[in-house]
């Protein structure tokens, strides 16, 4: 193919990029730039695999991706979303290591001169990106499925274990520019080595409740491993599309942690996860209210307005459609029904406002936190829908909490908060909730599809008699 067309495919592809990064910005154009997402990358493809040798390895690479690809997105459960998001991310970390160490053992021959200086210095800081970024996914999906503590797990002295790290991998980047052959090897596996125990140690440091900032720092970061094969490899498209990934998401997290009173530097040195004032987990003392269908559905038969807080446990249920119905009919009775999201809600960004979106709530009615909290102190019925950490009280009240200083949905307010949960157990973050020994509490517990789908049969059997028509009597 010649160069002219491969240019020209690659301008094509980077634009159809950047207007599926901007179609992702709202719900409504979401499909749209999901779809221009994939055209740009079919173009990609196309256009990579005619520059290149070797037809048949590409065919069956390509072939290979496509086929796992498929069968990975058509199996995984939304619940388990934010892990699938979390191991693509490794790939792409694992994949920019690789592409070093090829680079290092076959440099290109038309190098010569400074050329090979700066070319060792992608060499070196693209391994390092892709290291830390496989590692720290792998604990990331680790902490996502059980297999290891949720909680903040932090080593005696773990900043000075970290700055030495850092300073380590920094001193041996001076020798690597020059050395040759094996000596050069034995020094990139080395920083390799050091900087994958780096990238477990700063995210073992982050606690469970913080683990969707977490993940989208890594998305960043695989952006940056991206954008970094691509300077190996002097690929433009692979520079471009690696700067947009890393940049919007580093973008996002930093406006997660602002929208969570983080500290974005925190994130990055892998402080996030505890604060100087926490103690670990609160024990919270008390006696809850429970409730059952009938007492839930009366209150939301006598309420004008209702608020819906749907979390993790709503995915896990797979509720939202049933939570959906129950809104439809609400609404049409006249009352003001509306959804509040957490920007952490569930396990990552978007994670509740994507599964609402699949049941088809309305868009205008779903709200941020910041824009419907001051609205619950006027609420008169709170459903909270398998959420836990992110209704949690200790963040305003408890200055020794784990989780101090993280805005959460100020749900307590509500004249009535109905949470429905299997249990009064802990959220992911590992810390007790207050709020379900609150006066105004009632807590439904079980299946949250099994109760949802109670209060919705029985919502629906009024609404039916409501609107049945009054039989007309003749004379005899």
């Amino acid at each position: 193919m010649e160069n002219n067309l491969v240019t020209t495919a690659y301008i094509v592809a980077s634009a159809l990029f950047i207007l599926s990064l901007a179609g992702l910005s709202q719900p409504e154009t979401a499909t749209r730039g999901n779809l221009l997402g994939i055209l740009g990358m079919a173009i990609a493809f196309a256009a990579t695999a005619g520059i290149s040798q070797g037809y048949p390895i590409q065919i069956s690479s390509i072939g290979l991706g496509v086929l796992v690809g498929v069968l990975a997105a058509a199996r995984v459960a939304m619940t388990d979303m934010p892990e699938m998001v979390a191991l693509l991310n490794s790939f792409v970390g694992l994949a920019a290591v690789l592409v070093g160490f090829a680079e290092y053992l076959q440099p290109s021959a038309a190098l010569v001169g400074g050329d090979v200086t700066i070319h060792r210095v992608e060499i070196y800081v693209g391994v390092f990106i892709g290291i830390v970024t496989f590692t720290g996914s792998v604990v990331a999906v680790a902490k996502l499925r059980g297999w290891v503590p949720s909680r903040a797990v932090l080593l005696p002295a773990r900043h000075v274990f970290t700055l030495g790290m850092l300073g380590a991998m920094t001193v041996l980047g001076a020798p690597f520019l020059t050395a040759t052959g094996n000596d050069g090897l034995v020094i990139l596996g080395a920083m390799t080595a050091i900087g994958a125990v780096f990238g477990i140690v700063i995210v073992m440091a982050i606690g469970g409740a913080d683990m969707a900032v977490v993940i989208s720092l890594l998305n960043s970061y695989s952006g940056l491993a991206s954008a970094a094969a691509g300077f190996m490899l002097n690929n433009d498209l692979l520079i471009i599309t690696g700067a947009l990934v890393g940049s919007s998401g580093a973008i996002l997290s930093y406006i997660m942690c602002k929208g969570m009173n983080r500290s974005f530097i925190n994130v990055l040195l892998g402080g996030f996860g505890a604060t100087a004032t926490s103690t670990g987990k609160t024990t919270v003392e008390g006696s809850a209210t429970s409730t059952n269908t009938g007492e839930v559905v009366d209150l939301l038969a006598n309420a004008q307005s209702v608020v819906i807080v749907p979390g993790y446990g709503m995915a896990v249920a797979q509720a939202q459609h049933a939570v959906a119905e129950i809104t439809r009919i609400l609404r049409a009775q006249g009352k003001q029904v509306r959804f509040g999201i957490h920007p952490v809600a569930g396990r990552m960004p978007g994670h509740m406002n994507v599964l609402l979106a699949e049941a088809n709530v309305p868009y205008d009615i779903v709200l941020e936190m910041d824009e419907i909290n001051e609205d619950l102190a006027t609420t008169d019925v709170v459903l909270v829908v398998g959420a836990n950490d992110t209704v949690n009280p200790s963040a305003k009240h408890d200055p020794t909490s784990p989780i101090a200083g993280m805005p959460v949905m100020e749900v307590w307010g509500a004249g009535t908060v109905v949470v429905l949960k299997r249990s009064l157990s802990s959220g992911y973050a590992g810390v007790d909730n207050p709020l379900f020994f609150n006066d105004n509490t009632l807590m439904f517990f079980g299946d949250a599809k099994a109760n949802v789908n109670g209060i919705l049969a029985q919502l629906s059997s009024a609404a039916a008699v409501e609107t049945k028509p009054t039989p007309v009597l003749s004379a005899a």
